[in-house]
C-alpha cells in the first residue's frame, strides 16, 4: 500500500483522475499569496463516488475552485479504503497545496493525513473525523439533519409506531445521525426498532432494497423507515414499490438530488420528507476551508452547513422539480457564509 508513486505511476494515475479547473494564470487581484498568482493544485479525495449527492457535490467543489483560480484534481475512492488511502499518498508525491478528504474510514487515512501535514500540505475533511485538530472538518450538521427528519416523523406519525431503521456505523455523518435516532427512541419509548440494516458499496441502492425485502418480510408490521442518506431512502422505496407496501409505509431521509425530489414528489409515493443541505453548496465551502488555510487565514476548526427540511408536500405545493428550483424557492438551501473572506469570490451558478 505504500508504494513511491513516480514517472509512469504517475502518468497513468492521473489519466484516471478528473482534472476540474484550468490552471489560472492571471491569479485573483487583491488576494493574498498564492492566489494572486493563480495556478495553485489542490486534490479532491473522495470514498464514495456512486450517487446523486456525491456529483452535485464534486460539481459544486469544481465550480468554486474555477472561481479561485485552482487546479483541482478529484481521485475517486470507489468505497475502497485502501485505494482511498493510496490516493492521499499520491497526491502528496504530486506536491499539492492542499488535500481535502471526502468521507472515509478513519483508521484508513489518520496517518497519510498527518503525513501530508507534515509534507506542509493543509488538509480539509468533509464527513469524516480524523481526529486531528489541524485539520477542519466541514460538516451538514447531522445532528440537526437527523432532528429535523425524525421530528416530521413523530409530527406524521406520533411518538408510538414500528419503525425499520437503516445505518452503517463506521461513517462520521452516519454515525452522528445515529447518535440522534438512539435518543429519540430513549425520548419516545413507544418508537419500536423492529429491524436493522445497510450496506454502503458500489450498488448501495440496489444492496438495500435486497435487504429491505428481508427485513419488511420478517416484520411486516413495520410503518416507517428512518433511511439517514438519501441512497439508503431510494433503496427502500424501491423495495416497498417492487413487495406492494408503499401505501402502508413512510420513509424519512437524509441528503437530496434532482433524482431524489423525482421520487418523493411522485404519486403514491412512500418517501415523504428528507432533510438537507446542498450539497454543491457543501462542496464549494469545503474548496473555500481549503482556500483559506492556503493563504493563511483560520477557516475555523468545525465548519457547518445548516440544513433545511424538505417535506414531500413542499415539492409538490411549489411546483419543484429540481435542485435549481431548491435554490429559487427555498433560498435558505441554496447558500451558505461558511469559510467565506472577501478575496474569495462566490461560485459561479
Amino acid at each position: 500500500m505504500k508504494r513511491s508513486i513516480l514517472g509512469l505511476a504517475a502518468a497513468a494515475f492521473l489519466s484516471g483522475a478528473l482534472v476540474g479547473a484550468p490552471a489560472f494564470a492571471e491569479g485573483i487581484a487583491g488576494a493574498p499569496a498564492p492566489f494572486d498568482k493563480g495556478g495553485v493544485k489542490v486534490a479532491l479525495v473522495t470514498f464514495i463516488s456512486a450517487g446523486d449527492f456525491f456529483q452535485a457535490y464534486q460539481a459544486g467543489a469544481q465550480k468554486q475552485a474555477k472561481d479561485l483560480g485552482i487546479d483541482l484534481q478529484i481521485f475517486s475512492g470507489r468505497q475502497d479504503a485502501a485505494a482511498q488511502r493510496e490516493q492521499v499518498e499520491q497526491a502528496i508525491n504530486l506536491g499539492v497545496k492542499a488535500i481535502i478528504i471526502d468521507h472515509g474510514q478513519p483508521e484508513a487515512l489518520k496517518d497519510v493525513a498527518q503525513k501530508a501535514l507534515d509534507a506542509g500540505i493543509k488538509v480539509v475533511a468533509f464527513d469524516v473525523d480524523l481526529g486531528n485538530p489541524a485539520i477542519p472538518q466541514v460538516e451538514q450538521s447531522d445532528h440537526e439533519l437527523a432532528k429535523a427528519a425524525l421530528g416530521q416523523a413523530i409530527a406524521d406519525n406520533g411518538t408510538s409506531f414500528n419503525a425499520g431503521y437503516v445505518y452503517v456505523a463506521g461513517f462520521a455523518p452516519l454515525d452522528r445521525r445515529n447518535e440522534v435516532w438512539e435518543e429519540t427512541k430513549k425520548a419516545n419509548p413507544g418508537i419500536a426498532e423492529k429491524a436493522r440494516w445497510g450496506a454502503v458499496n458500489d450498488t448501495t441502492a440496489a444492496s438495500v432494497a435486497d435487504q429491505t425485502k428481508a427485513a419488511f418480510q420478517a416484520n411486516p408490521d413495520i410503518t416507517v423507515v428512518f433511511a439517514p442518506y438519501d441512497e439508503f431512502a431510494r433503496g427502500v422505496k424501491l423495495a416497498t414499490d417492487e413487495i406492494g407496501v408503499s401505501d402502508k409505509v413512510k420513509i424519512y431521509s437524509a441528503d437530496v438530488s434532482t433524482a431524489d425530489i423525482t421520487e418523493i414528489a411522485a404519486e403514491g409515493s412512500p418517501w415523504v420528507a428528507t432533510a438537507a443541505t446542498n450539497p454543491a453548496v457543501v462542496g464549494a465551502v469545503s474548496v473555500r476551508a481549503a482556500a483559506k488555510l492556503i493563504a493563511g487565514e483560520d477557516p475555523g476548526h468545525n465548519i457547518v452547513v445548516k440544513p433545511v427540511l424538505i417535506t414531500q408536500k413542499d415539492l409538490r405545493d411549489n411546483g419543484i422539480k429540481t435542485v435549481e428550483d431548491l435554490n429559487a424557492k427555498l433560498p435558505a438551501f441554496g447558500k451558505s457564509d461558511a469559510a467565506t473572506a472577501p478575496w474569495i469570490p462566490a461560485p459561479t451558478q
